[in-house]
């Protein structure tokens, strides 16, 4: 396949997807209370959100499907060993196990920024620094917001808990 018919398959994928959220399934699917004075804390309004930045970025990919001039050879070459593949889905399964097993005993943040580098390394990021950056600035990031405007209570752990 293409990396032009991939953009173009990928968008109207992502086009349909939040089509199918913001008209079918959050208006059935997600239940809010009428008396949510901060829309921003209502349960309606960061599915709202997601389902219309997945519409835009499928429409991006859309767009960048037609601008892109057509090629004759596939995007990516065939791999050759399907063992690694397994492997690295055994791992993950640990990871995700390992996740699990430590939340209480770090806390949320702590736990995801772990799991998040633990991952980028797994499926070999091309962009290592970034991944760590991210890694630790959007689960702070997150905790800061939901923990201190929003008064949501995040879970922290036993060793080690965040202001």
């Amino acid at each position: 396949m293409s990396h032009r018919a991939l953009q173009l398959r990928l968008g109207i994928g992502a086009i349909l997807a939040a089509a199918f959220l913001v008209i079918h399934a959050i208006p059935n699917w997600v239940s809010s209370p009428s008396n949510v004075r901060n829309i921003v804390l209502s349960p309606l309004f960061w599915p709202y959100i997601l389902g219309g930045l997945t519409g835009l970025v499928g429409l991006g990919l859309v767009v960048a499907g037609w601008r892109a001039a057509p090629e004759a050879g596939p995007v990516n070459e065939a791999i050759d060993d399907a063992g690694a593949g397994v492997v690295r889905l055994v791992v993950f399964a640990a990871m995700m196990a390992v996740t699990f097993w430590a939340l209480p005993y770090l806390g949320m943040v702590w736990v995801s920024m772990l799991a998040f580098v633990a991952l980028a390394f797994l499926v070999r990021t091309r962009h290592p620094a970034t991944a760590v950056v991210c890694a630790v600035i959007v689960p702070l990031i997150l905790y800061a917001f939901f923990a201190h405007v929003a008064s949501v209570a995040i879970p922290q752990g036993e060793l080690v808990r965040l202001p």
